[in-house]
């Protein structure tokens, strides 16, 4: 059975990093699309046009998993209202077989957060507060709250285990 992993939430949540985990744990026939990789590194681009021509790459790479992998992982900002479209073709492909949780975490934390990554001089808070979102959860699709308390063990460990029961 396929099924489908959404990690969402603000900048510096901890996303990309539980995505990775994630993918070496349940090891070969794991997808993982990197909603950045794929908009800034296959598309290189950025802002409204990201949206614009990263939702279409996304959905057909989300079918692409549905098709052709166990588990599909998906990571990334993706604000709700923008990527509509690719959330109703995630409820169309997987049903009841998604899996999604969203970071909710304070501000100064996504911050404390960005400060440990490779990437922390390519953007700073002035940046992230631009793009900050509160409570951007999705409207129809239901989603677990991953809060600042749970590790990234945590986190991984709590995922793979609902997602194999």
């Amino acid at each position: 059975m396929h099924k489908l992993i959404i990690l969402r939430g603000n900048s510096g949540s901890g996303k990309t990093s539980v995505a990775k985990a994630l993918q070496i744990k349940f090891g070969p026939n794991t997808m993982l699309l990197s909603h950045d990789m794929i908009r800034m590194d296959m598309l290189h681009v950025w802002s409204t046009e990201g949206i614009i021509k990263s939702e279409p790459l996304m959905i057909n790479l989300l079918k692409y998993g549905k098709a052709n992998s166990e588990i599909t992982i998906m990571e990334g900002i993706l604000p709700a209202d923008a990527y509509n479209r690719l959330f109703e073709t995630a409820v169309e492909e997987y049903g009841q077989n998604i899996f999604a949780y969203y970071y909710d975490l304070p501000f100064e934390e996504t911050l404390i957060r960005h400060s440990t990554k490779p990437n922390r001089n390519d953007f700073g808070e002035a940046d992230m507060r631009r793009w900050w979102r509160e409570k951007d959860y999705l409207p129809m699709i239901s989603e677990k709250i991953i809060s600042n308390d749970l590790s990234l063990e945590d986190a991984v460990s709590m995922i793979y285990n609902q997602v194999c029961n």
